[in-house]
């Protein structure tokens, strides 16, 4: 679960063109920004009561009923709004704490190198060798069913990633003459980390960060899919594929095409978005 690796050569309209020509990503950008706003308001905006059974059952898409009706009767395109907020807003969470745990780690090694940044990769080699899902699965065995104990164990699993990204991040930019010169000014060493080394780090990371709700989307919805994520009745756009199954051979596949697809997309959304912010950091660098 490496960020993507761009070389100009591979990507010329987006790395020789500013953001603001690159339609690609503007698109990406506004479809996800549309799915954000979807995830915030989803319950206010729904046309129907998520829960509300409407008597047709795995119903066709229709005018009442855009998406149609599910297995029990209830509006899919309601009930996709509703889950918006446990599919969106999870992946985040994930990518929020193993960026910060991920960054702290960094900046700590790299700062201190010797045995410091020796026992740090250490611990991070051990959580690397675990997949992610796994951690998750296990997580859910011994903590229960729901979205808690998997965005945990999947913050957990991605330290690693953040973690090796920043720390060789953060000793590129330490190595550099700036930051001799603000040591021989006597700036102090929280100066330097705060005001100087992340913010010269925020294109990589934010770009990783942006990768990484890709992962942690397709994972949280796999959990999902299995059972052990989000619980009936509440919606969720992983759980809502997994019992639109048997409705896909019936000649109803509405449930399960509307949110896969919704994943589907919004993660390749994210790649794009993360994709050109990490050639605008190369070209920044370079």
């Amino acid at each position: 679960m490496s960020i993507i690796q761009l070389t100009k050569g591979q990507v010329p309209a987006v790395a020789t063109g500013a953001a603001k020509h690159d339609w690609t990503f503007i698109v990406a950008l506004i479809f996800f920004g549309v799915i954000a706003v979807s995830a915030l308001l989803g319950p206010w905006i729904a046309p129907y009561d998520p829960y509300q059974l409407s008597g047709e059952v795995n119903g066709a898409s229709s005018i009442d009923h855009l998406f149609g009706t599910d297995d029990l009767g209830r509006d899919i395109l309601s009930r996709v709004l509703a889950g918006a907020q446990a599919s969106v807003f999870a992946p985040i969470a994930v990518v929020i704490l193993s960026t910060l745990f991920g960054l702290a780690f960094a900046l700590v090694g790299a700062w201190f190198g010797g045995w410091v940044s020796g026992t740090i990769a250490r611990i991070i080699d051990v959580i690397f060798a675990i997949p992610g899902l796994v951690v998750a699965v296990l997580a859910v065995a011994m903590f229960g069913k729901g979205l808690v104990a998997p965005v945990v164990a999947l913050s957990i699993a991605y330290i690693p990633v953040v973690a090796r990204l920043s720390q060789t991040a953060a000793s590129r930019e330490l190595g550099k003459p700036y930051m001799a010169a603000l040591r021989v000014q006597g700036v102090s060493s929280w100066a330097m980390c705060f005001r100087h080394l992340l913010p010269a780090m925020i294109p990589i990371v934010a770009a990783q960060m942006a990768i990484g709700f890709g992962y942690a989307m397709l994972d949280l919805a796999a959990i999902s899919f299995l059972g052990l994520g989000q619980q009936p009745p509440n919606p969720d756009w992983g759980s809502m594929i997994s019992t639109g199954q048997a409705g896909i051979l019936a000649g109803a596949p509405e449930q399960s095409v509307f949110p896969a697809a919704l994943v589907v997309i919004t993660v390749l959304a994210v790649g794009i978005i993360g994709a050109r912010v990490t050639v605008w950091a190369e070209e920044k660098d370079s």
